[in-house]
């Protein structure tokens, strides 16, 4: 490693990997006097999936979207499905609703603790935080590999996969999602098996190690406060990891920066099974257990695909204004001539056109899905939490809060994957076979563990037309868009302040906070000169 600062506290850094997952983001960073103050994420790497699956049988989406992803290969595969549901007026039986939920549910419960101790934790062991008294503690906890609780929660964390692998066959990359329903017909013992592993997973992590307490407990804490009087409440949950992490969060600051655009997006997830046997575009929003919604300037809005966009100004992609993904282009182009135009990335940036504020970037994630839960007119069956909407009115969005909302779902998801193998009726239907329709459009959108996943679908002639997947990490590292707005992940990082340039973690915090499907690679320039100072390597783990 080498580094060189220079008088006026302006550095340039080369960091790799930023995140810790796959795939190739580089992200470069103005600094003037410490301080992080423009951001540039670059996807430097070609997908197109989407170019892939034209021309192809409207089935393939479920065999090739799963693909794109080997972490939320369920999620794609959920809401792929959802996408022929649509466009092929299916039928799915309750049992399939039902089956699909816990399915994607225990995907994202493998997920919380897995990216949080394998992915984001083990920053907290960076020797820039030894001043802490904190710090001796959270290399026990945390250190890689060898960390009490580092242990115990990766390996603890394949448990729920294993019970999406008795429905669906395997994990990852199952297709037993179908349009009509599952291809999976349970019996007494495989729920339960699949109830007695996921009470394991909760009693040896999930209130075992995290909590320290109940799930039940800790569901009732609803404000900021209630979440600091339960730290202090007993010893076992101050000494918890999740105990643990709220305090140490405030001791080294994460809960001061990394706020990123303030404005959040969730296409839901998660269906009453009573109320979408027969699924529709529109039909969709009033069944959902966790809420769809966007919340923009301080205010909560109805979320509405239609009004989804992909600008591609400066991506390497040909296009010349915005355009919906039912009418969307992959068109890329050569990114030695896409430079000359301005275009520095291989994602898109996903706008959506909030009324009366026009086209803006919106945040996907846990955080999202959040504050979506704390909106109003909440139906009885669905997903009404505040908890968030008072930590961000009180703390404000940051890394720390960031990282909160994902923890948080781990119990609340548990609570419904347990209450849907209840419902599960071993004697009904799991498939409705469908009438596969010569043409016409369909969308599926889910939550997966890092946001917002949806499929746009349209069909001519028996085959798919066009193809367009927006992804929770497009939405979040997307690039500038037409007007120069800077994506989600661009502005969190704007603001941050690096205390050591020769190992920024704080920049790592922020980008892995938002935990993108891609490894970062960090460049970073003096702002009074653009010139380029030092490089390094830091964290080589992945």
């Amino acid at each position: 490693m080498t580094a060189v600062q220079n008088p006026a506290s302006s550095v340039d850094l080369f960091v790799s990997p930023l995140g810790r997952v796959e795939g190739d983001l580089d992200v470069r960073v103005t600094i003037d006097d410490g301080v992080v103050t423009s951001a540039w994420t670059e996807a430097a790497m070609f997908r197109g999936f989407e170019i892939i699956l034209k021309g192809k049988d409207p089935q393939a989406g479920l065999i090739v979207t799963p693909r794109i992803c080997g972490i939320c290969g369920g999620s794609h595969l959920y809401k792929a499905c959802y996408a022929l549901d649509t466009a092929w007026n299916t039928h799915v039986p309750q049992n399939a609703t039902l089956i699909r939920n816990i399915a994607q549910a225990c995907e994202t419960l493998q997920s919380i603790p897995r990216y949080f101790y394998a992915l984001f934790a083990i920053d907290l062991v960076n020797k820039n935080y030894a001043s802490s008294p904190m710090y001796d503690e959270a290399v026990r906890r945390f250190a890689p590999y060898v960390g009490t609780a580092y242990q115990k929660g990766v390996v603890l964390s394949g448990k729920p996969v294993e019970v999406y692998a008795i429905f669906g066959g395997q994990w990852p990359h199952s297709s037993f999602m179908v349009p009509g329903g599952v291809m999976s017909s349970p019996n007494l013992a495989d729920i339960t098996r699949a109830t007695a592993i996921l009470n394991h997973w909760k009693d040896n992590w999930l209130e075992g190690e995290w909590l320290g307490c109940s799930v039940e407990r800790w569901l009732e804490v609803k404000t900021w406060e209630d979440m600091q009087a339960w730290v202090e409440e007993n010893e076992s949950q101050y000494n918890s990891d999740c105990g643990f992490f709220i305090r140490y969060c405030q001791d080294i600051g994460l809960d001061k920066y990394g706020a990123g655009v303030g404005n959040y997006l969730a296409s839901g997830t998660y269906l009453n099974p009573s109320m979408y046997e027969n699924p529709t575009v529109d039909g969709r929003k009033d069944a959902l257990i966790g809420r769809s919604g966007v919340y923009a300037n301080g205010q909560h809005y109805d979320y509405d695909q239609l009004r989804v966009s992909e600008d591609v100004t400066h991506s390497f992609f040909k296009g010349d204004r915005p355009l919906h993904p039912w009418d969307g282009e992959t068109i890329p182009v050569d990114p030695l001539d896409g430079r000359k135009q301005d275009k520095y990335s291989w994602a898109k940036s996903p706008r959506y056109d909030v009324p009366d504020l026009g086209r803006i970037p919106l945040e996907a994630g846990p955080l999202a899905r959040r504050v979506a839960a704390g909106g109003p007119d909440a139906l009885d069956h669905q997903d009404n939490d505040p908890l968030f909407m008072d930590m961000i009115d009180k703390l404000g969005p940051s890394v720390f809060v960031r990282q909160m909302a994902r923890m948080h779902e781990g119990p609340k998801y548990f609570q419904w994957v347990m209450d849907w193998l209840s419902q599960i009726d071993l004697s009904g239907s799991f498939y409705t076979k469908p009438e596969e329709l010569e043409s016409g459009k369909g969308w599926g959108g889910t939550e997966a563990a890092r946001g917002a996943l949806q499929d746009w679908i349209v069909i001519e002639d028996g085959k798919i037309e066009n193809y367009q997947v927006v992804t929770p990490t497009a939405w979040n590292i997307g690039p500038r868009d037409g007007d120069g707005t800077l994506g989600p992940i661009e502005q969190a990082l704007v603001g941050t302040p690096i205390v050591d340039m020769e190992d920024p973690v704080e920049l790592g915090h922020v980008a892995r906070s938002f935990d993108s499907c891609l490894v970062c690679t960090v460049h970073a320039y003096d702002g009074k000169t653009g010139r380029e100072l030092n490089k390094f390597v830091i964290n080589g783990m992945v």
